[in-house]
């Protein structure tokens, strides 16, 4: 009787492996598992998930997975790479976490869950000549995708004799289009000319010790550092690293002559005193071309704390600088024709006309947000904000067709996702849409993304209020609503229509009344909720006038309807605001 053998297939296998892994163990073994876990979850697994791959083993830093089609294996590879590249952006260049990956299309051996043989030892060596950041393939894979994949070239590097495998192999090393300036050198190749301009640029000069007091210097170095830090999670700003400004410590400069050194727009100055028990923190940016002071500020505090005082500060400064170096920017750009802006500066401009929430500046922010994107298809930022713009207009009301104008935000959140998963934009609107859904868990996981990318973030912040209100969690979205409210004092109008929402919804009618009567332009939506402040606190009177205007602005107006766009989670809620509406006499 003959034994069956063991069982073969056809399979394109991806082996993949961490770049100087134990070298980065031995300096950072905590943070390094830590990193590697967070980009496995939040990055290589869904990627393998999506292309319909299948993890066979892992090993500390490395894994091998299992395709049925080399178009799957590849394009997972490719999208691991790329994603890869765009995460160490961010990260100083000896915390790089880069990967060799090597496929092979080959037959192999099936033992239960695991794979053997000639497919899986070529896939191993492939990826052991693949550069840091690269992708290695065999000449059946080469086969196998001829031109069907766009932004896929290949590189033929000839026969290689790899270990243990007797025979040469021929190898292609793919080369892919439009990865982003900042991959790391000697990975895929670099990224095509685009019109995206530079970023405004931005270097923090060490903080003067004005206190007489040698053991202040630490404080003043902190703050700087820590200032740094925060900065640098703007993914807008460009910000010269500690290393490098530091070397102007304790020495006289001038602010041009930085500028010039460092290719920066902006330098930012400031000092530290100590006087009895209090600190004195003053800042200063300054336009490095014309030496121009375009912002100061003054932060005082008790010493009880010190290093409380200093991320009080740090948290102040900031969440207020970006916004100043936005509107300087700004100025500067609307000194050029609008034709010639590149794409950062339309998007900018876009954000602005955005802010006012009129339907013509929604309008013109659409045209510069496409002009952005015409001139660089991959700016994840100009994706992002051109969904939080087409959201305007959904929730306003202000599209043709509301579920077409849904999908393009998803749509336009999904690729900006793709192209930069570390931009704290792209998950608060992300979280925002989830909302819209009543999907409060998804919403809450993109939410929380967006708070650890940057919580000094005002958008990002007062969103965090806003969500814990539709969580039933008022109190505690109020605090978030105040904070974010202190961390730009220059914050848009609709942040009182946040928290007076969340003041509703705590039951503080009164404080509620107050904080939505600070909006100088208030639609339909704010009259709604002022009838039903006021018919809570009794004031028929006041309560009818704002229903009169909510039907007057919108007469065909519902309560039923207007509940539909309420996100609630809790009905104990819901039903508060709909027993308010209906008491001020609006239609059910």
């Amino acid at each position: 009787m003959d034994v069956p053998g063991p069982e073969r297939r056809l399979a394109a296998v991806l082996a993949a492996d961490m770049v100087g892994f134990s070298r980065l163990m031995e300096v950072d073994e905590a943070g390094t598992l830590a990193r590697l876990k967070t980009h496995r979850v939040e990055l290589i697994d869904p990627a393998i998930t999506k292309n319909r791959g299948r993890i066979i083993k892992t090993t500390g830093d490395g894994l091998l997975v299992e395709f049925h089609s080399v178009v799957d294996a590849v394009l997972c590879a490719a999208e691991v790479q790329h994603r890869m590249a765009r995460r160490n952006a961010d990260v100083p260049p000896p915390r790089w976490i880069q990967f060799r990956i090597g496929i092979n299309l080959g037959d192999v051996i099936v033992d239960q869950n695991d794979i053997f043989g000639d497919g899986v030892n070529v896939a191993a060596r492939l990826e052991t000549l693949a550069e840091p950041g690269g992708i290695c393939v065999s000449s059946a894979v080469r086969d196998q995708l001829g031109e069907r994949l766009d932004g896929v070239a290949f590189e033929d590097i000839g026969e290689q004799n790899v270990k243990n495998i007797a025979r040469a192999i021929r190898v292609y090393r793919i080369r892919l289009e439009d990865v982003p300036a900042s991959t790391p050198a000697g990975a895929t190749a670099a990224a095509k000319p685009t019109g995206k301009s530079k970023k405004p640029s931005i270097a923090v000069l060490p903080f003067a010790n004005m206190s007489g007091d040698p053991e202040q210097e630490f404080f003043a170095d902190g703050l700087t550092e820590d200032i740094i830090t925060e900065l640098s999670r703007f993914h807008d700003l460009l910000v010269i690293s500690r290393n490098s400004t530091f070397v102007y410590k304790g020495k006289s400069v001038k602010v041009q002559d930085v500028g010039r050194e460092f290719g920066v727009d902006y330098v930012i100055e400031g000092s530290v005193r100590k006087a009895g028990d209090r600190v004195r923190v003053t800042v200063q940016l300054i336009d490095a071309e014309t030496d121009r002071h375009i912002w100061a500020e003054r932060y005082d505090g008790e010493l009880k704390d010190i290093f409380a005082i200093q991320d009080e500060m740090t948290r102040a400064i900031a969440a207020t600088l970006p916004g100043r170096v936005e509107a300087a920017t700004h100025d500067r750009a609307n000194r050029k024709p609008t034709d010639n802006m590149a794409a950062y500066e339309c998007v900018l401009a876009a954000k602005v006309l955005h802010h006012r929430s009129n339907r013509e500046d929604n309008a013109r922010a659409q045209l510069l947000l496409d002009r952005a994107l015409e001139l660089d298809a991959s700016y994840a930022h100009a994706h992002a904000w051109k969904a939080c713009v087409l959201g305007q207009t959904w929730v306003y009301n202000w599209c043709a067709d509301r579920d077409a104008t849904f999908q393009q935000v998803a749509s336009e959140l999904e690729t900006a996702l793709v192209l930069d998963d570390n931009d704290a934009d792209v998950h608060r609107i992300l979280a925002a849409l989830n909302l819209n859904r009543d999907d409060h868990d998804k919403a809450t996981y993109h939410q929380e993304r967006a708070l650890a990318l940057n919580p000094n973030y005002d958008l990002v912040v007062v969103q965090q209020g806003e969500l814990l209100t539709w969580l039933g969690r008022p109190e505690e979205g109020i605090d978030w609503i105040k904070k974010a409210m202190r961390l730009n004092p220059y914050h848009p109008e609709r942040f009182w229509s946040h928290l007076g929402r969340a003041y509703y919804c705590a039951e503080k009618y009164a404080e509620a009344a107050e904080a939505l009567s600070r909006i100088s332009r208030p639609d339909h939506t704010h009259h709604a909720f002022l009838a039903g402040i006021f018919a809570q606190m009794g004031n028929a009177v006041a309560a009818g006038a704002h229903a009169a205007e909510v039907l007057k602005r919108e007469p065909a107006f519902s309560v039923a309807n207007h509940l539909s766009t309420q996100h609630y989670k809790r009905e104990v809620d819901r039903q508060r605001y709909e027993a308010g509406l209906l008491r001020a006499g609006l239609p059910p």
